[in-house]
């Protein structure tokens, strides 16, 4: 089947949503999406930051299709023809889906563990406005305590559902769940138990905010002040690829996470054994630095660089400094 988004065609399987045709072309034409997780079962069509216009249905029928549609949910067909970031419409609906979502979340942001790695921050960046219109009280609810390792963070929810569907489908039995309905909806055990089972510690790498964080890492550090290195072990669980990133400050793990790919998706889910407890280096054979997207705030603390700025080919002083600090992060 062929598709054409903002102008570039590209030929997909049939059954391929819009989105995941979007992430085949890459670049900036990709939709952000909040919730649908590629690795979980029935996720997305939840926070609807996804939407993009279909100007064109099919060749079989090319009336454009009368309303946005979440590009998560919606299959292409054949000489079907979308309108993205081309498409004055669609950045305007989403400019509206971010300050809804940001009308309850509250300004964490300098206290948060999710602070420099969050999506809501980034789609909040390109997409929110100065202001908000919003004038009652925000959301408020009562802390529970889900165990010793995960805190929750009721407040921050955008209600994506992505941890839900990660304890349905890859841990042995789910205790959390969505509870009540509208604006009282809030993640909960409901008898107040703790979330605790092999694979628990997924359901952090997976929230798109700060809902849910790790406490074994909670106010430790910014995560771009760490350097993220990738490793891997060979594990006994079955179920866990043993492959993660390892978070350093100097010679300490500060936190280990699961590997995650260009759209902050978990390439392979990890179990807490892996996550919690091997926090020494001598646990992991280590494979080399991770690589950083230029645009992360994460960047900001890593000198590697093909070409050396203007500045620095002039200066020796510069390229030395430049060159210690590369041999550091290398080594670590």
């Amino acid at each position: 089947m062929k598709v054409t988004i903002d102008g570039i065609s590209i030929d997909v399987e049939p059954g391929t949503s819009i989105l995941n045709a979007a992430r085949q072309i890459g670049g900036d034409i990709v939709p952000p999406a909040m919730c649908y997780y590629s690795k979980l079962k029935d996720s997305g069509g939840k926070c609807r930051t996804c939407l993009v216009k279909v100007s064109k249905g099919s060749e079989k029928d090319p009336r454009p299709m009368p309303k946005l549609v979440a590009s998560c949910r919606t299959t292409v067909m054949d000489g079907m023809e979308v309108q993205n970031i081309t498409s004055p419409e669609v950045i305007e609906a989403r400019k509206g889906i971010v300050e809804m979502l940001l009308i309850n979340h509250p300004l964490d942001c300098p206290i948060c563990d999710q602070a420099g790695e969050c999506d809501l921050q980034n789609l909040g960046f390109d997409h929110g406005s100065a202001k908000t219109r919003y004038e009652f009280d925000r959301r408020t609810f009562h802390k529970i305590d889900i165990g010793d390792k995960i805190q929750l963070h009721m407040t921050r929810c955008i209600l994506c559902y992505r941890c839900v569907f990660v304890a349905d489908q890859i841990t042995d039995h789910r205790i959390h769940g969505i509870l009540n309905r509208g604006d009282h909806s809030e993640i909960s055990t409901y008898i107040k138990a703790a979330v605790d089972n092999d694979f628990s510690g997924n359901v952090i790498d997976v929230c798109p905010v700060g809902a849910l964080t790790d406490k074994t890492f909670r106010f430790k550090n910014r995560v771009w002040f760490t350097k993220p290195v990738e490793a891997h072990r060979d594990c006994d669980h079955e179920k866990c690829s043993g492959k993660v990133t390892l978070w350093y400050k100097g010679e300490d793990v500060l936190r280990v996470t699961a590997r995650k790919d260009v759209y902050g998706e978990v390439e392979s889910f990890i179990c807490n054994t892996c996550r919690f407890d091997k926090k020494k280096t001598s646990d992991w054979v280590i494979e080399g630095p991770r690589k950083i997207a230029n645009w992360s705030v994460q960047n900001s603390n890593h000198y590697e660089m093909l070409h050396p700025l203007p500045v620095v080919k002039t200066n020796p002083q510069l390229q030395e400094a430049n060159k210690e600090q590369f041999e550091r992060e290398t080594r670590l």
